[in-house]
């Protein structure tokens, strides 16, 4: 499993950010912050998606960081 997620501040504000999912070097799954869901790269992870957004849970938990926590560490961190 690979995984790969960030933010992005940009100057006008807003925030950009993701969260993506791979699998034995493909793309399985993704999270965008902008449309708010989940974006299955195959049918095999449209199962996962289903589930996901069925519980709901997995989108505000990304939202909320992709929003908040990660911007605040990127802030924090960026003049290292």
């Amino acid at each position: 499993v690979q995984r790969l997620y960030g933010c992005e501040l940009l100057s006008d504000g807003s925030i950009h950010g993701s969260d993506q999912f791979g699998y034995d070097g493909r793309d399985f799954i993704s999270f965008e912050l902008g449309s708010g869901g989940f974006v299955a790269a195959d049918s095999a992870a449209e199962i996962t998606r289903r589930l996901w957004e069925q519980e709901g849970i997995m989108a505000e938990h990304w939202t909320n960081y992709l929003k908040h926590e990660c911007p605040e560490s990127l802030q924090k961190y960026v003049g290292y």
